[in-house]
């Protein structure tokens, strides 16, 4: 199992929209809003045999009011 974090820039006036419809999707394991150049912040577990990027594709960054994301993959955690 991957960790990744993907942070989410969104339409002014719609994060909240797009924190509902994430949530209703069930795709990830904590999310947050933050300060700074990005709205939202998502933890994903996502398994090791499945293409991040086309995951992200799939079940994130079509969700309307997302203008710009940004994906870090983990490696250890301490």
């Amino acid at each position: 199992m991957k960790t990744v974090f993907v942070q989410l820039q969104c339409v002014p006036g719609q994060t909240y929209a797009v924190a509902d419809q994430l949530y209703e999707r069930e795709v990830a394991s904590e999310l947050y809003s933050t300060s700074g150049d990005y709205d939202l912040l998502m933890k994903i577990y996502i398994e090791d045999d499945v293409d991040i990027g086309k995951f992200i594709n799939e079940n994130v960054a079509n969700v309307p009011g997302i203008v710009r994301s940004l994906t870090t993959l983990t490696f250890k955690a301490f």
